[in-house]
């Protein structure tokens, strides 16, 4: 990972060979990718896979994160908490954006203002919706004034919600989508052709360590044995993602190898809660005392990916250790399917994008649905449509992952779990409770890290008893990588870092 907060400020050349390289070398690192992204703007984009390519690339936050996922200092050079709702930044005066605009507090307040306008409508505004005021002190010092205390509003400001915009598209754009981003990061947007590849090339006169690599291809390619055969033949330098089933043959590969990486997300499965049959509790339960979930490690997985128990894994700040879930018990399924009114079973819907293991996954738990008479029918979608579905909430029970950008409970938690997220903000169990709601926010609030941890506690055992959802294994980021490639790696939030990527 190569968060320029890192940086030494130095254009910097590599070595090859003994020989030194010049920093403005074309190199060119193709990444052969599953889906596309669903938005460039990251106000407006709703996944990793999508903020991957723009964050800590394109755009850049106030403060970033090092290898060791610990704060640093990015495009604030400084900052302290004046009171429980004030916090002020120092801003680095020698950065400009990809447009030519100098890098300033107008610029922050600006980006901020934009992502809470409720006319604009972004989907992330949740997540710094305690944020009352941007405050301009100088040309390089801003204040975020707060309605209430939050304690995760570092972390927020480190994920790609907190990228900063330069004014100029802004204006452009407006309350748009922005189809040609410009920020201040160490790559230069260059062209999208939507469905087919990205395109980003080095930014010469970036402010920190110059990128490795002279231009960055992301290319869509849904056939996984294509994105791996890209790899092996030199087409592309990073397939991903990667199915365990081929694990075995990048790595006996001349040219290839696995890359793997802990997340700090969950896999897991969930139901619209506001739709029949699953808008009754007893049958979440039923489906999740059905369900073998230590099987599926094993025989969809492979065991790759550690067990999980709740919606957070456990390097998250907040994670539950002591969560129960449901044991698998097919006569207490049974039982609660009866009183329920469904003695006779029922038919419902599984969704799943088109991901090798969420399908056999999806294949299984029909299986063992159908021991206790649920029959099931499987709906295979495309990426996009698939999380297109899950926010419109034209599902039923679905397979899904959340990979959380911050590793704090409060990015799991507000955006799956809190009612005023039910949607396109990351709640599309459509889960409302208004306990659950109170602690979440009181969490938020919370300047005590012992107490915080004690509020999510029972946030998530109230959600386990309501059986939201069932948890599946916490997810380990995992790539196909050309033997000629290092520094790649996936953060634990599941960015990928290009940064310091060279090619031999």
């Amino acid at each position: 990972m190569a968060l320029a907060g890192c940086s030494t400020g130095e254009k910097a050349a590599s070595t090859e060979n003994g020989e030194v390289k010049a920093a403005g070398s074309e190199d060119t690192l193709i990444i052969a990718r599953l889906s596309d992204a669903e938005s460039l703007d990251q106000q407006f984009m709703s996944t990793i896979n999508a903020a991957s390519v723009t964050h800590g690339k394109i755009y850049e936050g106030l403060v970033g994160r090092d290898r060791n996922a610990e704060l640093q200092p990015l495009l604030a050079e400084s900052w302290d908490q004046l009171d429980d709702k004030t916090w002020e930044f120092k801003l680095r005066q020698d950065v400009k954006f990809h447009d030519g605009t100098d890098f300033t507090a107008e610029a922050v307040k600006a980006t901020f203002d934009r992502l809470l306008d409720p006319e604009v409508g972004s989907p992330r505004a949740g997540v710094l919706s305690m944020v009352e005021e941007i405050k301009i002190i100088d040309d390089y010092t801003v204040q975020f004034l707060l309605s209430e205390p939050y304690s995760p509003l570092l972390s927020i400001l480190a994920s790609h919600e907190g990228g900063i915009i330069s004014p100029k598209a802004i204006e452009e754009f407006g309350g748009e989508d922005i189809q040609e981003p410009s920020g201040t990061g160490p790559f230069v947007f260059e062209s999208w052709t939507p469905g087919q590849v990205i395109i980003l090339n080095r930014n010469e006169d970036y402010w920190g360590t110059l990128a490795k690599v002279g231009r960055v291809e992301f290319k869509v390619v849904p056939e996984e044995t294509t994105r791996t055969a890209m790899v092996e033949t030199g087409e592309a330098h990073i397939a991903e993602p990667l199915s365990i089933a081929q694990f075995d043959a990048v790595n006996a590969s001349q040219n290839s190898k696995v890359y793997q990486s802990e997340g700090f997300g969950t896999e897991y499965i969930t139901f619209n809660v506001e739709k029949a049959p699953f808008n009754d509790v007893r049958v979440r339960k039923a489906v999740s005392h059905a369900i073998e979930m230590d099987a599926i490690r094993k025989g969809v997985y492979n065991n790759v990916g550690g067990e999980a128990n709740s919606l957070l894994g456990p390097k998250v700040f907040g994670y539950h250790e002591g969560l129960e879930t449901y044991e698998y018990n097919l006569s207490e399924a049974k039982r609660l399917l009866a009183e329920a009114g469904y003695a006779d079973g029922l038919e419902i819907k599984l969704s799943t994008m088109d991901n090798k293991e969420r399908i056999s996954l999806a294949e299984v738990v029909q299986s063992q649905l159908k021991g206790i008479g649920i029959k099931v029918t499987i709906e295979v979608m495309e990426y996009g449509t698939f999380v297109e579905s899950t926010h419109s909430g034209d599902t039923e029970m679905f397979i899904i992952s959340w990979r959380n950008a911050t590793g704090d409970a409060d990015y799991n938690q507000y955006n799956l779990m809190h009612s005023s997220s039910i949607g396109a903000s990351g709640n599309t169990s459509f889960y409302s409770n208004s306990e659950v709601d109170g602690l979440i926010e009181e969490a938020r609030k919370e300047a005590d890290s012992e107490k915080r941890i004690e509020l999510y506690a029972k946030a998530q055992e109230i959600e386990m008893e309501e059986a939201v959802y069932i948890p599946i294994r916490v997810i380990e980021n995992v790539a196909a990588m050309s033997k000629d490639v290092s520094g790649f790696e996936i953060s634990p939030s599941g960015y990928l870092e290009i940064n310091n990527v060279s090619i031999k």
